[in-house]
């Protein structure tokens, strides 16, 4: 089979799926055969925007590690396709954070950028594994910071950034389009809500100067519709709170704040059976929980996402469709056993369309012994 063929029957494979479940004012044959002449003619072909719209929140949908697909009607796509310089992609990504933070009422939002060409190798590109993230460097071998981090931070570093690094120091943006040089970018401190960590009633708490970023912005995977690779389409909603609270600020090889707690708590830290780790997690999730109703963003708790989850299964049991998840990552890390989907069994077949990993060009680029771009 020719890539070109390859590529029709994906594409009428969406498009099928696309008139099943809208409305659409032209026939599907002329849609196709609309399809097929610019496939020939050019290798590849430009979706809709109510076929683009369809098919990032299918996408959503289709994510197997999302537990909080109940809303993904909801989902506010942004077609910024048409972008073709620095400056523009600045300014919708910057814009992209504010919409969608929506000053703590959280919308879910993804902004989608032009697709990868046939003759492109890697497409525009964000750098970031997220839009809002915290730095991390070794210093002396003591750990500063996100170490989530570290080995971009370097990247970012090497591209020209030198601030200095704190516990909590927000990355620039870094893009690229094809063969073009690294845009680099400060976030507005006006557009970033972060959310002081405190427990309504450990009075200590406060001391520890936690903090967290109210949106979680996905920015480097490929949305993929229909055949078609949108390299950069950022996508954000709201954090469960096992996300912050039980991995982000408690992971030993993150925050690891665990043991601080415990210690503030008065329990013993050297024998595992007092549970010190399970009293300090549980405490520090409701800090999580507690801080962000105080500060009116917009959070689930793990035991409302999964009862949601259970929500969204059943819809799509109704609508005919089969609902598939990563058991994994479905569970929340947090008292996973007493969570209405701990019992469930699940399929992970992967369905389209969807988001997928893809590698981060720039860890090559480290690898290298000189700096260069990595397109090249």
């Amino acid at each position: 089979m020719t890539a070109e063929q390859e590529l029709l029957n994906v594409a009428s494979e969406f498009i099928h799926l696309f008139y099943s479940e809208n409305q659409v004012n032209i026939p599907i044959k002329t849609r196709l055969n609309q399809i097929a002449e610019s496939i020939h003619r050019t290798q590849t072909y430009f979706h809709t925007f109510q076929e683009l719209e369809f098919g990032a929140k299918v996408a959503w949908r289709n994510s197997n590690r999302c537990i909080g697909r109940l809303y993904w009607k909801s989902l506010k796509v942004i077609d910024k396709r048409h972008l073709q310089t620095n400056i523009q992609i600045q300014k919708a990504l910057i814009k992209h954070i504010k919409k969608s933070t929506n000053n703590g009422a959280i919308n879910p939002t993804t902004t989608v950028f032009r697709q990868q060409m046939p003759t492109e190798k890697h497409g525009i590109r964000i750098h970031n594994s997220q839009l809002i993230s915290y730095a991390g460097v070794l210093d002396k071998n003591q750990l500063i910071g996100d170490s989530n981090n570290l080995q971009f931070t370097n990247f970012v570093k090497a591209n020209g950034w030198t601030k200095k690094v704190k516990n909590f120091t927000i990355l620039p943006i870094l893009f690229q389009f094809e063969n073009q040089p690294i845009h680099q970018f400060k976030i507005p401190k006006k557009n970033i809500l972060e959310i002081p960590i405190e427990h309504p009633k450990f009075n200590w708490f406060k001391d520890l100067n936690l903090k967290w970023y109210a949106l979680p912005a996905i920015s480097n995977m490929v949305l993929k519709i229909g055949g078609i690779n949108y390299t950069a389409a950022p996508f954000s909603g709201w954090y469960m709170g096992t996300e912050v609270g039980a991995r982000d600020l408690a992971d030993k090889v993150r925050y690891n704040q665990l043991p601080i707690i415990a210690k503030k708590m008065g329990l013993d830290i050297n024998n595992k059976k007092s549970l010190w780790k399970d009293r300090a997690l549980i405490e520090l999730n409701e800090a999580v929980l507690y801080s962000y109703e105080k500060q009116n963003v917009r959070m689930t708790d793990h035991h409302t996402a999964s009862e949601h989850y259970m929500t969204f299964e059943k819809q799509e049991a109704k609508a005919g469709r089969k609902a598939t998840a990563d058991w994994s990552w479905i569970v929340p890390p947090v008292s996973g056993g007493i969570t209405s989907v701990f019992h469930k069994k699940m399929s992970n077949e992967i369905q389209f369309p969807n988001f997928f990993s893809q590698k981060n060009i720039w860890e090559t680029d480290l690898k290298s012994k000189t700096s260069k771009c990595p397109f090249h």
